[in-house]
């Protein structure tokens, strides 16, 4: 009886050395996050591939038509400037010396048309006077013929100072189109942005296919808009009137409503592997953009489609194929495949695969993380 009641403890001691063993050597839950599934808004969207830039409806880079030196510079950076407003002006005394030359000669020809005229119109009238003569007999037709003669010498003399008076008038305009040549005026109203040269400096004009730092660079700033590059594969599916979310890298947190306003006719090739198409954003509220800088790095988010009140998991969660891991009440991973519906970087839509209140696994980078795996939700660990 003693042997036996001997076995029985050692027994008893052999199971909890085992129990105690598994207990130490069983395999520890990996601590996941999850994410219970439920219901929400989802939207289908697409964003730029590189950063967009605001804009402004109007910026000229402006540059005087001829060379010369910088004479007057009426206006500084930052200035507001209206349409019409001479901005800088070039040495141009040469020209001021021409024109009182030709305003000189168009007085001269003035002088010249009202003399040369006045004779015209008095032999025109002797004319006259000697075909009366003639038709009483007190003159020979010769004499006639002689008056009618000088008559119409004179009034082409008198045609003549009429030319030369419309020519006076041509040369004046010249020599005030080649004035406007050394002078800047502000095409529309806008704000200086910049200004490249100084009082005495050369001014240089661009020559073709040798660009140059414009004299003047002046915008717009009272209508914005955005010019951001989307990628070649997404451009089927942008359409003008779309809604869009602008978001600045300057301004963080802050989203702004828009509206797609066109989409280029063609594909920019900035690299071999970057073919993309530019859009133009509009927005709704164009006073929100007032204050904002002309050059603002900015991202779009084109808002293709919507769908309300449907399942939704994180993107974070899925795995290749469309498959999800999900934590069950046994702490155990189960792989599933779903069908998926509508799409962004944060929401998929599940169409079918799961069900409300199913917690799946949105931290797949986690070593171990895999179907079958023991797990456990992140602050349920003991």
């Amino acid at each position: 009886m003693k042997i036996t009641r001997g076995v029985f403890y050692i027994v008893i001691v052999l199971i909890m050395l085992g129990a105690t063993a598994w207990w130490f050597s069983r395999p520890k839950p990996i601590p996941v996050q999850v994410h219970e599934v439920g219901r929400g808004r989802v939207e289908a969207s697409i964003a730029n591939t590189r950063a967009g830039e605001l804009e402004a409806c109007q910026r000229t880079k402006m540059s005087t038509i001829v060379g010369g030196r910088i004479e007057d510079l009426l206006v500084k950076e930052g200035d507001r400037v209206k349409a019409g407003q001479v901005m800088m002006r070039l040495w141009n005394q040469d020209l001021d010396a021409r024109l009182d030359i030709n305003r000189a000669q168009l007085a001269s020809a003035g002088r010249r048309q009202q003399e040369s005229c006045a004779v015209a119109d008095n032999a025109e009238r002797e004319a006259e006077r000697q075909a009366m003569l003639v038709k009483r007999g007190f003159v020979s037709a010769s004499a006639e013929d002689k008056a009618r003669t000088e008559a119409r010498a004179r009034r082409a003399a008198c045609e003549t100072a009429r030319a030369d008076m419309a020519t006076a008038r041509a040369q004046i305009a010249a020599t005030n189109t080649d004035r406007q040549r050394t002078i800047l005026v502000a095409p529309f109203d806008g704000t200086v942005a910049k200004i490249t040269g100084e009082l005495g400096e050369y001014a240089t004009p661009s020559p073709p296919g040798v660009p140059t730092p414009p004299a003047i660079d002046l915008i717009d700033d009272s209508c914005l808009y955005v010019k951001a590059p989307m990628d070649e594969v997404d451009a089927p599916k942008i359409r003008p009137g779309q809604t869009v979310r602008i978001s600045f890298e300057a301004l963080p947190g802050t989203i702004f409503a828009g509206h797609v306003k066109r989409i280029a006719p063609y594909i920019t090739a900035v690299e071999k592997q970057a073919r993309t198409v530019e859009v133009d954003v509009d927005f709704d509220e164009p006073a929100q953009a007032h204050g904002l800088l002309v050059g603002y790095s900015a991202d779009v988010e084109i808002i293709l489609a919507t769908r309300d009140d449907t399942l939704r998991v994180p993107t974070a969660a899925l795995r290749e194929g469309r498959r999800v891991l999900i934590l069950g009440e046994d702490g155990v991973l189960i792989e599933r495949e779903l069908k998926t519906g509508l799409a962004n970087w944060e929401q998929t839509e599940v169409l079918e695969g799961l069900s409300s209140g199913e917690r799946v696994v949105t931290s797949l980078e986690r070593e171990g993380v895999k179907a079958g795996a023991l797990a456990i939700a992140d602050g349920s660990a003991r």
